[in-house]
């Protein structure tokens, strides 16, 4: 049996795409509990466990509430974005806006009666709970997120685009086929594997890829806000690695070096101005070989607001994995 969210016509046409930075900085912190550890993030964990190692950040709120025994985290943590692209501030001021009454209930969904620690503090006090947790997030994201935001954020705009493109061509059926193998489309309702019911929240859902999150899609049963699909973004398996290798001595001898170079690269996305300071060239040298490599299907480009980001085909991955 699949889990299934009826969406009607409202709903659907309130349907959008999100980033959420606090959703990044929760999905780091599950990953350094040893919570669904992805290889491809292996790169980030490494540095970020030695940067704890040399100053250690102090979670007494959030982090047993984000790893412990249980097999899910409170839904509050994870906000819906009110727009597009919010900071983290705009993150953290929608979890703190989570009423008492929706604390407990989350609380207890996860934790049963008899939550132990400061989880079991958080129901009595729930505002002053959220703002200490809201505290140690924000410091969480600068340590851990914010100084690789600008490479995580490129791959999230890249994805943003993707799927608008997709809505546009397809409608809803290619939107959501193309979040992930498991979801599916069908006569107003969303199926996703699993038997599970959800309680779905006002109005359409939030879609919001995820960098640092596990390979499936995440639903919460139950929401104070909007209800969120966070899926795994699209070339994130490469972020943490496009550009640390050189580009196969055949794909070398066929494009030289530096368009093979910039193929490489761009197995995770990037702009101009950041593959000309990440190579050491000049952007508009980058520039001309981008448009070659464009002519001959190797790269594409999707618009995000005022940034044009570029991106390895499918054919250009192929010509560097062969």
């Amino acid at each position: 049996m699949a889990l299934t969210i009826d969406l009607g016509v409202a709903e659907l046409a309130a349907t959008r795409v999100a980033i959420s930075p606090l959703s990044e900085t929760v999905e780091c912190l599950r990953q350094l509990g040893g919570r669904e550890r992805q290889p491809s993030a292996l790169p980030w964990l490494r540095w970020a466990e030695e940067e704890l190692a040399r100053v250690p950040l102090a979670l007494p709120w959030t982090w047993p509430l984000i790893v412990s025994d249980r097999p899910n985290w409170p839904e509050f943590l994870v906000p819906a974005p009110r727009g597009s692209g919010p900071s983290i501030e705009d993150d953290l001021a929608a979890l703190r806006r989570t009423t008492a009454r929706q604390v407990r209930r989350s609380l207890g969904r996860v934790f049963g009666a008899e939550p132990s620690g400061t989880t079991a503090e958080l129901p009595a006090r729930p505002a002053a709970g959220l703002k200490a947790i809201a505290g140690e997030l924000r410091e969480a994201h600068e340590r851990l997120i914010a100084p690789h935001w600008p490479r995580i954020r490129a791959v999230l705009d890249a994805d943003v685009a993707h799927r608008a493109r997709a809505l546009a061509t397809g409608g809803a059926a290619k939107l959501f086929d193309g979040l992930h193998p498991d979801l599916r489309w069908r006569d107003g309702e969303l199926l996703l594997t699993g038997d599970r019911p959800v309680n779905r929240g006002p109005g359409g859902l939030v879609l919001i890829p995820v960098v640092l999150g596990p390979p499936h899609v995440m639903v919460k049963r139950n929401t104070s806000t909007q209800t969120t699909v966070r899926y795994p973004a699209r070339g994130r398996g490469a972020l943490w690695t496009a550009g640390t290798r050189p580009p196969p001595g055949g794909t070398v001898r066929l494009l030289g070096r530096a368009r093979a170079g910039l193929l490489e690269a761009l197995r995770s996305p990037a702009t101009t101005t950041e593959l000309a300071r990440a190579l050491g060239v000049t952007p508009s040298a980058v520039s001309q070989h981008l448009a070659v490599l464009r002519e001959n299907g190797l790269v594409e480009r999707e618009r995000s607001g005022r940034r044009v980001l570029y991106l390895t085909t499918a054919l250009g991955t192929s010509l560097l994995d062969d």
